[in-house]
């Protein structure tokens, strides 16, 4: 889905499952169960190894998702000289492309590039990361992402500090008048969702609390888009 056609989420909650937590023996299955349910984009984690303490997802996962649904892939790339690897993922299906802070030190570039190849553009920062470090590129992004967990694994909980660097970089999004939206990653479930929308984030990537939930990943979709208040929610 090109950039020029993938329509932002204009205020209202929007939920991207982490497909890290997915169960990669039935993840057709799974994506199938939240097609409807209201997810609209699905968070792929894709780890090096180096910068990050683990390997996951890489450009044939990305093609053989890209065949499985029609649902917008969001990459998170948690690897580094992410800035080599672009166009693969891009030519691979991705629709938007999400670097990290941390290790692309000609951001501005990598994010214009990004946008070159027609996927919405992404910047990330980890839990020692100041907020401020995006200041000068959100001009430049479509997503602002705030890690609320340490990179690299899935299962953890919500550093709740981390709320307080979704307020800054909503509220430095806002000074700068800018449509760019602000996505929370790690630890984000049922009890915490709230929380997250009020300090500012419309993105909820969330991974456990969907693909674990009993009654399967489209009843853990609804839960968390519900306790975020999603049906009245509209920044």
């Amino acid at each position: 889905m090109p950039r020029s056609t993938w329509n932002p989420c204009d205020g209202a909650v929007v939920l991207a499952p982490s497909l890290l937590a997915a169960d990669f023996g039935n993840l057709a299955g799974a994506i199938k169960d939240l097609e409807g349910s209201g997810t609209e984009r699905l968070h792929v984690d894709v780890m090096d190894g180096a910068f990050v303490p683990n390997f996951t997802f890489g450009t044939d996962t990305v093609r053989a998702l890209k065949k499985l649904t029609d649902l917008p892939l969001e990459l998170h790339l948690m690897i580094v000289e992410p800035e080599r690897h672009l166009e693969t993922f891009a030519k691979a299906g991705a629709d938007a492309i999400t670097v990290h802070y941390e290790v692309s030190p000609h951001l501005h570039r990598t994010l214009t590039e990004i946008r070159k190849l027609d996927c919405r553009a992404g910047a990330a920062i980890n839990p020692s990361t100041p907020a401020s470090c995006l200041d000068d590129v959100l001009e430049w992004i479509d997503l602002a992402l705030v890690m609320t967990i340490n990179p690299g694994w899935g299962g953890q909980k919500l550093i709740p500090r981390m709320l307080n660097k979704v307020e800054q970089v909503r509220g430095s999004i806002e000074r700068q008048g800018l449509p760019t939206e602000v996505e929370v990653d790690g630890g984000v479930d049922a009890t915490n969702a709230r929380s997250c929308v009020d300090a500012g984030a419309n993105v909820l990537v969330a991974g456990s609390a969907v693909f674990s939930h009993a009654d399967g990943p489209a009843a853990g979709g609804r839960a968390v888009l519900e306790a975020a208040g999603a049906a009245e929610a509209n920044r």
